[in-house]
């Protein structure tokens, strides 16, 4: 192949590589990007990617202004402004794209890079997860390689060369890394802006029939529970209690006020930490829109929240929350009460039942309420004292559940009433969780009991390999509470009274598997369930060790360290001690490896022993000048008699830099055109 030939073969190569580093790299920017600016960044990179292959000329400038034009035009209608995070990242894609139709020469390619760099850093902005890190890694791999081949212009470098060129550069770079990670002063989210609402929760502060049911198929992670060491707590046990949902219209049951009513600590006198018995347990939260802490119920000291600056409250409904949403990942440790409650332990928010507790919509589920009157009306319940009343009344709605024929279900069945509770009580009797929370809770209004609606997780299952609690969106679980006098709000789970595996194996109804789990279940039916755990411990891990690696658990590892009075300026006089460390280090290891490489280099101890002689012939400087200065330097001070000298240090200085299998000088050539110059003066 002549050496043209080789040179476009090589070119079309590194271009190529290039596009599909870049395209590998926007992988993480699909699902967030306007369906038009897919297409157009597509055209662009397959566009080029033919030219490369062709060898055709790219397209003019009047054409790239022109797709300019059209990119900013179409963020511009897609965000109505060229400002913020969605739109910024929208024009980085477009001109990234563009800026491929003008690769020619080196600064072009050194552009793309840098512009690849960002679209990484970009990638960090719609997620921090494991998944995200290792693609953006493999980013980062594929455009040093693309940089390194940049800067060497020269042969057929292979990639695989290359690649491990990187990773051994990576690998001197890993300490340095690992410093500023400890030590540099931990700040203020870096990788969010403000008024960010990319997180979703499974849960909400309203609920309308069907909207839990809509999450069964939502896997993904909404909250991981380490019990510390502690046996898991029997399912029944394993409630979280989220929003709380009082206020109905007949639709849509919602909390107080939007869920921004009155916010209250403990109740006065309180303890400090939960009465034993209790069950201590630390909870790593998925972002969410919501102020809500999901937390076991009972939960009744106050929690630690790392990385919030004022502590969290309680509201009356017995719910914590925050005072801001929660943008990012949050680590809660509290203690669930084990202990029964007694009526003397009740306080204010136990004992407080509001007027919306009772209050049913005029006019709605007109069927069901005549039902729960005809109920009242039977001898056990007319007879019953008031306050045995609600209590027999909430055993007489269970009963009719268990023996009515009701089915768990994620499709509830149709019926020809319009009134969808009327219908799914005294009609098909097919429902999912909020279906019998809902019915249950509305009859036992209709029966003047207070109770409401109580939204939150329950389950969840259990990760062997990383030893946690792992709740998923698809855990969402609606139950009810009832008042009962003397003993204050009590959970009851209409739910577990028609399928208590639901509760108690944890067995909640899925939607079909899709191709890929399918697949691996017919394979082995446990194997996905394996494969999950592990990824599950392994990003449990990085969640752990490396995104809630935050400002006290920095000022823990200072103090660890011995560091007295750890805070940002001690992490920052410590990093700055660790880099003069480590530039000494590297300092004295370069001197070292300088050293070593000359004495086992050949051509350099030869270039050494000449040095030394004419640095003893009288030449100055000889020992810190190169073969070809060399030469230079000798024809000045000796003249005509030390060309032949001259000419052999060329050939030396070719031997080393000149093509490949260039012949270097012989020795014995050099020792005699080094006796041929003249004396050295005294």
């Amino acid at each position: 192949m002549s050496p043209t030939g080789a040179a476009t073969q090589r070119a079309r190569r590194d271009t190529l590589f290039l596009l599909a580093v870049i395209a590998w790299t926007l992988l993480p920017q699909l699902p967030h990007l306007p369906a038009w600016c897919i297409a157009f960044t597509a055209a662009a990179l397959l566009w080029r990617g033919l030219l490369a292959w062709r060898g055709a000329p790219l397209p003019g400038r009047a054409l790239l202004l022109a797709a300019l034009a059209v990119a900013a035009a179409g963020t511009l209608w897609s965000h109505q402004s060229l400002l913020g995070r969605d739109a910024g990242i929208t024009l980085l894609v477009l001109l990234t794209a563009l800026k491929t139709l003008e690769l020619r020469a080196r600064r072009d390619a050194v552009v793309v890079f840098f512009l690849g760099f960002l679209l990484v850093l970009a990638a960090f902005l719609r997620s921090q997860s494991l998944a995200v890190a290792l693609a953006m890694a493999l980013s980062v791999l594929g455009l040093l390689m693309a940089l390194l081949l940049a800067h060497r212009p020269a042969g057929q470098p292979r990639l695989a060369e290359v690649a491990g060129q990187v990773l051994r550069q990576a690998l001197w770079g890993t300490p340095l890394v690992l410093l500023l990670f400890l030590f540099f002063p931990r700040l203020p989210p870096l990788w969010g802006l403000p008024g960010d609402a990319l997180a979703r929760s499974g849960l909400s502060d309203e609920m309308q029939l069907g909207q839990v049911a809509e999450l069964i198929a939502d896997e993904r992670l909404a909250m991981r529970v380490d019990f510390l060491g502690a046996p898991l707590p029997p399912p029944e046990r394993l409630y979280f209690r989220g929003p709380v949902l009082r206020r109905y219209d007949g639709q849509r049951w919602r909390a107080d006020d939007g869920g921004l009513g009155p916010l209250a600590l403990a109740w006065p006198g309180a303890p400090a930490r939960a009465p034993a018995p209790s069950l201590p347990y630390l909870a790593t939260l998925e972002p969410s829109r919501l102020a809500s802490l999901p937390l076991l119920e009972d939960t009744l000291a106050l929690p630690q929240v790392d990385g919030l600056d004022s502590p969290p409250l309680r509201r009356d409904d017995l719910h914590w929350v925050t005072r801001q949403p929660l943008a990012e990942r949050v680590r809660v440790r509290a203690e669930a009460s084990l202990a029964p409650r007694r009526p003397d332990t009740l306080g204010p928010a136990d004992r407080q039942v509001k007027a919306d507790d009772r209050a049913l919509p005029p006019g709605a589920h007109p069927r069901l309420r005549a039902w729960a009157a005809a109920l009242r009306a039977e001898a056990p319940l007319a007879q019953a004292p008031e306050q045995d009343f609600a209590a027999r009344a909430s055993d007489r709605l269970l009963a009719h559940v268990r023996s009515a024929g009701f089915t768990y279900s994620l499709a509830p069945g149709r019926s020809a009433d319009a009134d969808l509770l009327d219908g799914f009580w005294l009609d098909h009797r097919e429902g999912f969780c909020e279906h019998f929370a809902a019915a249950y809770v509305v009859a036992m209004r209709a029966l003047g009991v207070p109770a409401r609606i109580v939204t939150g997780y329950q389950g969840g299952s259990f990760n062997p390999v990383a030893g946690v609690l792992e709740l998923r969106h698809s855990d969402a679980h609606a139950w009810a509470e009832i008042w009962l006098p003397g003993r204050g709000w009590q959970r009851v789970d209409p739910t577990a009274a028609v399928a208590p595996e639901r509760i108690r194996a944890g067995q909640r109804l899925r939607p079909p598997p899709g191709l890929v789990a399918g697949t691996l279940a017919q394979v082995d039916p446990a194997l996905f369930e394996r494969l999950r755990s592990l990824w599950g411990a392994v990003d449990h891990r990085w969640n752990e060790w490396v995104l809630q690696y935050g400002r006290q658990r920095q000022q823990d590892l200072l103090q660890r360290l011995g560091w007295t009075g750890a805070d940002a300026l001690g992490a920052a006089q410590l990093l700055l001690g660790g880099l003069g460390l480590l530039g000494l280090g590297g300092a004295l290891w370069a001197a070292w490896d300088g050293w070593r490489q000359r004495q086992r280099d050949p051509w350099l101890r030869r270039l050494q022993q000449i040095q030394q002689e004419l640095q003893r012939r009288g030449l100055p400087d000889a020992a810190r000048l190169p073969a070809r200065s060399l030469a230079g330097q000798v024809l000045r001070h000796w003249g005509p008699a030390a060309a032949p000298l001259a000419d052999l240090l060329r050939q030396l200085d070719a031997q080393r830099y000149g093509p490949a299998g260039a012949a270097g000088p012989a020795q014995r050539a050099l020792r005699r055109a080094l006796r041929a110059l003249p004396a050295p003066r005294r």
